[in-house]
């Protein structure tokens, strides 16, 4: 089963999604849907302690740790 939603955007905010489409030829709601997955990722974790970061693939040290998701 499959649920439609209507979401208002910020201008700003959609600008950023149009990028990405035109860059990574995809559609703006398979961002919204990626999206939305790694919300709930984050969710996941921050329930069993974990954090979110990007990390550094050679030193596999955290340069950037998401806060508030």
């Amino acid at each position: 089963m499959s649920v439609r939603l209507n979401l208002v955007l910020s201008d700003d905010l959609n600008r950023e999604i149009e990028k990405l489409v035109s860059e990574s030829e995809t559609s703006k709601s398979e961002i919204i849907r990626k999206s939305l997955q790694l919300y709930l990722a984050a969710q996941d974790g921050k329930q069993r302690g974990l954090k979110l970061g990007l990390v550094e693939p050679q030193s596999q040290k955290m340069q950037t740790e998401f806060i508030g998701l």
